[in-house]
C-alpha cells in the first residue's frame, strides 16, 4: 500500500464505526434512487434498452443527479470496507474481501469522473466514435463490478473457519454466482433490448449483498 493510501486509510478508521458501516446502506440506497429520479426526469429515455451511466453524461437532463448517486455509491462503498475490514479483525485476518471492495468503491468514483459522451447508446445519425474519457468510464465500471463478484468469494473463503461469520457463508457464494450470470448475460445484451434491465439487475445485486453485511455490522457494532 502507497504511502497515501495509507493515510487515507487511517483517515477513515478515525470516523466512527457505525458512519462507515453505514455506508454500505446509504451508498446503494443513493445511487438506485438517482437513477429511479434521472429516468423519470428524462425525455427519450428507456429503462429497458439504456444503460444507467447514460443518465449522467453531459447530454442527459439532469446529470447532477446521477454525478451525486455515483459519488454517493462509491463514497459509501469505500467506507464500507473499512468497517468491515476492522469487523473482520483487521487486515492481516480479513482476508482480500474489503481490499476488493474497497477497489470497487474506487471504480465507481473513477465511472464519476470519467463520464460518458452521450445519454444515449445509439447516438443521432451522423455521431461517431468516443473519447478517451467515455473508454476510461467502461474500464473504472468493469474493475467495480469484477471486484463485486470476485468479493463475496473471498468473503465466503474467510467465513468457513469463523463461527460468527459462518452463516453469511452461503449467501455470499449464492449472491457471487447471481451477480456473474446477470454479467454474463448483460455482456452479448450491451446495446441491444432489454441490456438496461439486465444491467440494474447485475447492478442491483451485489449492492443488496453489501446492504445484507452492512446491516449486520450495524447490529453487531465494532
Amino acid at each position: 500500500m502507497t504511502r497515501p493510501a495509507r493515510r487515507a486509510a487511517k483517515g477513515l478508521a478515525r470516523l466512527p464505526f457505525r458512519v462507515r458501516a453505514a455506508g454500505g446502506i446509504v451508498g446503494p440506497a443513493a445511487f438506485t434512487l438517482a437513477w429511479v429520479a434521472s429516468s423519470l426526469r428524462q425525455d427519450g429515455y428507456s429503462i429497458r434498452d439504456e444503460h444507467i451511466s447514460g443518465l449522467a453524461a453531459p447530454d442527459a437532463r439532469t446529470p447532477a443527479i446521477m454525478l451525486a448517486g455515483f459519488a454517493t455509491l462509491g463514497t459509501g462503498t469505500i467506507l464500507f470496507a473499512s468497517a468491515l475490514e476492522e469487523a473482520l479483525g483487521g487486515p492481516g485476518d480479513a482476508g482480500p474481501g474489503p481490499f476488493l471492495v474497497r477497489c470497487a468503491g474506487v471504480g465507481v468514483l473513477g465511472a464519476a469522473v470519467l463520464r460518458r459522451d452521450r445519454m444515449l447508446l445509439h447516438p443521432p445519425e451522423g455521431v461517431v466514435g468516443q473519447s478517451w474519457r467515455n473508454d476510461g468510464h467502461d474500464i473504472a465500471s468493469g474493475v467495480g463490478y469484477a471486484c463485486l463478484v470476485a468479493a463475496p468469494l473471498f468473503f465466503a473463503r474467510r467465513f468457513a473457519d469463523d463461527p460468527e461469520w459462518a452463516a453469511l457463508r452461503v449467501p455470499a457464494i449464492a449472491g457471487a454466482g447471481v451477480s456473474a450470470a446477470m454479467l454474463a448475460a448483460f455482456a452479448p445484451l450491451v446495446g441491444r433490448p432489454y441490456g438496461g434491465v439486465l444491467q440494474r439487475v447485475a447492478v442491483t445485486t451485489p449492492m443488496l449483498a453489501s446492504v445484507a453485511f452492512a446491516w449486520r455490522l450495524l447490529r453487531r457494532g465494532a
